[in-house]
């Protein structure tokens, strides 16, 4: 895209929703760059730091082998881990929206915090040393990075806001996989070392470098080159019309839970989280298990990272034209489907369907993140849509717990395959709670075909 130069001074319109956005500031006079800057940089950083979680299911098997405490007490570093990443994130979204850090500071203090993860990961001999330094000191690393990242992409791409966050968080993911190659060829401990090590450098020096060019654009701003209020309403501009209309009014945190459509969006997100993180957490020990041998399990890990990276973008677009809760419901159905697929495979010795299920647990495990965090803004508008996004994200803490401490522990008692198809059975059930994700305050009437006008009757902000 196109950032059009413009010198008509900055104006605020409105349109027919009673949605605000700033008009004729162009990027480029805005920081010295196109927003495409912001886009890549942000999804720089995230890459940067990927390895702290989507590479953990490589190491997990060294680090039991090479310390002094078994599987269950290894995943929970995990299970911690993604805690202190989703909670931590919470408050520097906060901080960031009021304007009391930059973006810079945000993701350079947790870049830091995220190699310091790393190095600890490497070297901590005692399990309280890599619970503090992995799981608190880089979670919070992580969070502070992550919450930075996609605040600032989706504020340069409020036009394409659910593929800008797919393609962001989709980083998170798809920068893991060197680090998972490089754990599978060198799966000793002493390599696992040099391996973190190495991440930590890179990460650090990737942070600092695309950090320092993260910048906020002013609030409520909009691309000059786009007319806004044209984009509301015309669906040839905006293909996320009719199938995901607008908020009908501003809904406080308090009123959001009261239409019972946030807690049903809490309860998804936190089973989502939860089967995602399984699936990253257990494959390389999975296929293990099962004989498949190190290369298989390798390459089952690196598909699942790249997948869930790669397709979250696409499912984003997907959702623009077919309907967030349509594409959502799809993602968690193959997401269930493929853990039922990992124990047939596993069980028949079937090394190929064993990686090609897994690279697909990666697509319908990455995929629902972008797609929920539009819904929390087109369910229940803008004003409070930082209180409502805490709220909702709470849930991949309590998915982390789950997903990956508690699983370790069934795992441990029962074994691999009764664990697998119970996520997968979990899967499909999710996705059929998908369907009474209703829009609140919104009747169901018919959408004009030729254009995405608001449904008749709809209320405007403040009626």
């Amino acid at each position: 895209m196109t950032d059009a130069t413009t010198s008509t001074p900055p104006r605020d319109v409105r349109d027919v929703y009673g949605r605000r956005y700033r008009i004729g500031e162009d990027a480029t006079e805005l920081t010295g760059r196109s927003r495409r800057w912001q886009l890549w940089a942000a999804w720089a950083c995230m890459a940067a730091i990927s390895p702290l979680q989507y590479s953990f299911g490589a190491a997990a098997l060294g680090l039991d082998s090479g310390r002094a405490w078994g599987t269950v007490q290894t995943m929970w570093l995990l299970a911690v881990f993604v805690a202190f990443q989703a909670l931590v994130a919470i408050p520097a979204a906060w901080l960031q929206r009021v304007r009391r850090v930059t973006p810079t500071q945000l993701v350079v203090l947790g870049g830091f915090l995220a190699a310091a993860g790393l190095v600890t990961l490497a070297h901590a001999g005692s399990y309280v040393g890599a619970l503090f330094g992995y799981a608190v000191v880089g979670g919070a690393g992580a969070g502070l990075v992550y919450s930075a990242c996609i605040t600032t992409a989706a504020r340069w791409f409020p036009d394409r806001r659910t593929s800008t966050i797919g393609f962001v968080t989709g980083g998170f993911a798809v920068g893991a996989v060197p680090s998972i190659a490089l754990l599978t060829i060198f799966e000793t401990t002493g390599g696992q070392r040099y391996v973190f090590d190495l991440t930590a450098v890179v990460a650090l020096l990737i942070v600092m470098t695309a950090g320092g060019l993260l910048k906020d654009p002013p609030r409520h701003w909009w691309p000059a080159d786009i007319d806004a209020q044209a984009w509301a309403v015309d669906r040839t501009l905006n293909r996320s019309i009719p199938n995901n209309l607008p908020a009908v009014r501003y809904y406080r945190p308090a009123e959001a839970m009261r239409t019972g459509a946030l807690p049903l969006m809490w309860l998804t997100l936190a089973i989502s989280t939860a089967l995602s993180l399984f699936g990253i957490a257990f494959v390389v020990s999975y296929a293990t298990e099962a004989q498949l041998g190190v290369a298989v399990a390798g390459l089952a890990a690196g598909l699942l990272a790249a997948v869930n990276g790669l397709g979250r973008s696409f499912a984003g677009t997907l959702s623009d034209r077919f309907g967030r809760r349509r594409v959502l419901a799809a993602v968690l159905m193959v997401e269930g489907f493929t853990h039922v697929g990992l124990v047939l495979a596993g069980e028949a010795g079937a090394g190929v369907a064993f990686v090609l299920c897994a690279m697909f647990a990666g697509l319908g495990g990455g995929a629902f993140y972008a797609i929920m965090a539009n819904l929390v803004l087109e369910f229940f508008g803008e004003n409070s849509l930082l209180q409502n996004q805490s709220i909702l994200y709470s849930a991949k803490a309590v998915g982390g717990l789950v997903g990956v401490g508690v699983a370790a522990g069934l795992v441990a008692t029962v074994g691999y395959r009764p664990v697998f198809l119970a996520a997968g059975a979990l899967g499909l059930i999710t996705a059929l709670i998908v369907r009474f994700l209703k829009q609140p305050g919104r009747p169901a009437l018919s959408v004009s075909s030729h254009l995405g006008t608001p449904v008749a009757g709809a209320i405007r902000p403040g009626e």
